[in-house]
């Protein structure tokens, strides 16, 4: 299934059969197990370096047990999960200073495998930092319900943006950023990128010709830094309306960006952009599936007419661990590329939000 609760500070959703499901949220057993999932917390640190505890939640039947994941005050995060006196313990470290870094946190458990990791997520750096638990207790279905659509039940730090819980190991690290309908310029036309497939070509912005190397596909929680942004036409050269990832990045060119960047081209994640008139969140659904092009470079795709960057995956393919927790798992890492960083310079906030104003004007 996936995805099958979400929360934030305002609501919460549960459903067993999954948040795609239309079907209505329904009491759970006491005995349904959950074997294996993710829980997903997406933060910001303490800039004053206080604890926070991001999640945490006690049950005392039909048996005591609790799950907490806190950050403590030396900036370590800690994940105690107890089931009947049994404890399960994992504290992983990591070298952020606290201002107002925002991070997510995920935890993901496999219990007959015997094995568990609790991983950071640098959301400014895309760093990853990694601690196993083994083995983890399997999750109460009940308990996961609990959690997602009570917030009585439950504590959760003021600076938790959402959590989501899985019935699946969920995937971290790089992540596509197009959504399906999304139009790509191709030898052939205009092709929707969930359409395109290994072998098929498409255009870069300069006009040459690659192949599709692989074409990912990832499902994720439409809430905080996963929300996807509307990125309206004709800013930025677009022919149509496009609903994109916020991590996902434009390539902008032209005397404006020379002129004010001193730079011929730079690259601007969509986020950025986000202003209320070129570019904003519009309402939708749970769940957004990202989909993006996997090709031998990191290069410039072209999406409804607006110059955008293909999927990067750096040098993830000497990390055997790495690719194994990532979407790329089911793929020959001898065959996957590496990717040199982009050439061009990225644009911090207040310059896309600048440059933005002034195409617009």
């Amino acid at each position: 299934m996936g995805w099958i609760g979400i929360s934030d500070h305002t609501e919460g959703r549960f459903n067993a059969n999954g948040l795609c499901e239309r079907s209505n949220d329904k009491p759970q057993k006491q005995s349904v197990l959950v074997p294996k999932g993710t829980l997903l917390v997406e933060t910001f640190l303490s800039p004053d370096g206080r604890p926070q505890t991001l999640l945490a939640f006690d049950r005392s039947h039909p048996w005591t047990g609790s799950i907490s994941l806190k950050v403590m005050p030396n900036g370590g995060i800690v994940l105690i999960d107890t089931l009947g006196g049994n404890i399960r313990h994992a504290a992983l470290t990591h070298a952020l200073d606290g201002r107002s870094e925002q991070v997510r946190v995920s935890y993901r458990w496999d219990a007959p495998a015997r094995a568990g990791k609790l991983s950071l997520e640098h959301l400014a750096t895309n760093s990853i930092r990694s601690v196993d638990l083994s083995p983890p207790h399997p999750m109460q279905l009940v308990d996961l319900q609990m959690i997602s659509r009570f917030n009585t039940l439950r504590q959760m730090d003021r600076d938790v943006s959402f959590f989501a819980v899985s019935d699946m190991i969920e995937p971290i690290g790089p992540m596509p950023g197009l959504t399906a309908e999304v139009p790509i310029e191709t030898p052939y036309g205009l092709v929707p990128v969930s359409r395109l497939k290994r072998g098929d070509t498409v255009f870069t912005a300069n006009g040459d010709v690659v192949p599709i190397l692989q074409t990912l596909k990832q499902t994720v929680p439409a809430r905080g830094c996963l929300r996807p942004i509307l990125l309206r036409a004709p800013f930025f050269g677009l022919s149509q309306d496009i609903l994109l990832a916020p991590q996902q990045r434009l390539v902008v060119s032209g005397s404006q960006v020379e002129y004010m960047f001193g730079t011929e081209a730079a690259s601007v994640p969509v986020r950025h952009l986000v202003n209320g008139a070129c570019a904003y969140h519009p309402k939708g659904p749970d769940l957004v599936t990202y989909h993006h092009l996997l090709l031998p470079k990191q290069q410039t795709i072209v999406a409804a007419g607006c110059p955008m960057e293909s999927m990067y995956i750096g040098r993830i393919r000497r990390n055997k661990e790495q690719v194994a927790a990532s979407i790329l798992a089911n793929f020959d890492r001898s065959r996957l590329p590496e990717h040199a960083p982009s050439i061009w310079p990225v644009l911090k906030p207040l310059e896309a939000m600048t440059l933005a104003i002034q195409r617009a004007a």
